[in-house]
């Protein structure tokens, strides 16, 4: 068994000073932190619940832009996102609804595992992830696998969303975990287009940059025909080879794009 001390604070400040305690970790949904415990390849000494900040909770839209706080479950986000339809659409497929009641927004982007969903609606949106420190730019956010901007004790609070003119995000689920075995997000904004994809790079979530640009000359999925994607850094495991992904990317975001309009 853990021996571990739970701290539930009630505002962000309070938090952060939490967390300054050594061996402290931050606990928003728990999707990936309890089962990591149960099988002792983490062992805090106390975990700081974010659950019961009110300020890190709730979805708003103002300006051409929607902000969701980071301990907002994804089943609000799926509710309450109606002003940007794709992530609202995202968020409703995460997981089953016991994930989905549970796990937060903040939380999966804390965690930013290669296969998890908003990494790439925040990277093809070119989202802005808040902090309690900091404001910090989706392109200078995501690091590599299951590594991100985020300083020791730094807490997101929100995340600003632009709203694009049109979007989708199409993933190919893994059966089982319903992670995206790969997943890509088109949002075509005024001023190009972005294609993130998901759950098929060893480096974690990244821009697909030539459909961008051919996109942005043409947004129909015609314009991918010529395009191919690299394999060489793409993941290969039992569920399917680099090619396989490689192909998932290119297929799927065709669709995206018709799924879009």
């Amino acid at each position: 068994m853990i021996d571990f001390d739970f701290v539930k604070p009630s505002t962000v400040a309070d938090a952060v000073k939490a967390l300054s305690v050594d061996g402290a970790q931050a606990l928003s949904g728990g999707q990936t932190l309890t089962p990591t415990m149960k099988q002792r390849l983490a062992t805090p000494s106390v975990l700081v619940s974010l659950t019961g900040i009110a300020a890190l909770k709730g979805v708003s839209v103002a300006g051409g832009v929607i902000t969701v706080g980071a301990a907002t479950p994804h089943a609000v986000v799926a509710r309450e996102a109606g002003a940007y339809p794709a992530l609202a659409a995202l968020a409703g497929g995460i997981g089953d609804p016991a994930v989905r009641n549970r796990g937060t927004i903040g939380g999966s982007l804390a965690n930013n595992d290669p296969a998890a969903c908003y990494p790439a609606a925040v990277l093809a949106s070119g989202a802005t992830v808040v902090t309690n420190a900091r404001s910090i730019q989706a392109d200078d956010y995501f690091q590599g696998m299951f590594s991100t901007a985020l300083e020791e004790g730094e807490i997101i609070t929100a995340v600003s969303f632009p709203i694009p003119e049109r979007a989708a995000y199409l993933k190919f689920n893994q059966p089982a975990s319903r992670f995206a075995l790969t997943g890509v997000f088109v949002a075509k904004h005024a001023s190009g287009v972005r294609v993130a994809v998901t759950g098929a790079s060893n480096n974690g979530v990244f821009r697909w940059t030539e459909a961008e640009a051919a996109l942005s000359a043409n947004f129909s999925a015609s314009a991918l025909a010529g395009l191919t994607v690299a394999a060489d850094d793409l993941i290969a495991d039992l569920h399917g080879t680099a090619a396989y992904r490689a192909n998932l990317i290119k297929v799927l975001t065709g669709r995206a794009v018709v799924a879009s309009a």
